[in-house]
């Protein structure tokens, strides 16, 4: 009797799987491309592939990842965009270290909560989430960061949640070691509605 039984070439081959989308997936991406947990599963107690955080994986033949806490949350929040403390980090004009990572999301979506890495989530308005965002390539995966005129403008506008010490010192950060803006900070800091605030400060000096 003739076995009409189909192989896709995923389930036969599911290291190329892998590869294919660029050696690293969520469980749900490679749930979706037809392998199934006993190939993970498999994968990884091989030494194929290894757990970057809960639920994803890459190719342990891969280069190491730089950022594996930012990789995995931009992973899991892919629209979510880097903010505040996180953003100044990323930027260089802060010298905190940021304990949390801080992701803004439009209003109408459900705040980021992971056990590991721990997030702070922020409901930013449409318009100024959708304001000053670069994509940034992570170890294959896009991460979105406000811009530093963008994060200058959140931070006084969250300066009492994140700190007014915190906020001051990343505008002269900013002087010292980027290309300032002014104009761009203020269009920023008028849509954030805090250009009454920010401009004694940027017309001291900056």
């Amino acid at each position: 009797m003739a076995d009409n039984t189909t192989h896709t070439p995923n389930a036969l081959n599911p290291e190329a799987v892998f590869r294919a989308h660029g050696g690293q997936m969520r469980m749900s991406e490679a749930l979706a491309a037809g392998l199934n947990r006993y190939q993970l599963y498999r994968l990884r107690d091989a030494g194929v592939i290894e757990p970057i955080s809960r639920g994803l994986y890459r190719l342990a033949e891969l280069p190491p990842v730089t950022q594996p806490d930012l990789l995995a949350v931009a992973s899991r929040y892919p629209k979510a965009v880097l903010c505040l403390i996180s953003a100044l980090a990323w930027h260089g004009i802060t010298t905190q270290i940021p304990h949390r990572i801080h992701l803004a999301v439009n209003r109408r979506t459900r705040l980021p909560d992971m056990d590991y890495p721990p997030v702070q989530g922020y409901r930013f308005s449409q318009a100024a989430f959708e304001a000053g965002i670069e994509q940034n390539e992570l170890d294959g995966t896009t991460l979105n960061v406000y811009n530093p005129e963008k994060t200058l403008a959140d931070c006084f506008k969250y300066r009492h949640k994140i700190g007014q010490d915190i906020t001051l010192e990343a505008l002269q950060l900013y002087k010292q070691r980027c290309k300032v803006k002014p104009a761009e900070i203020m269009r920023y800091a008028r849509l954030c509605r805090v250009d009454n605030i920010m401009r004694p400060y940027l017309e001291a000096g900056l």
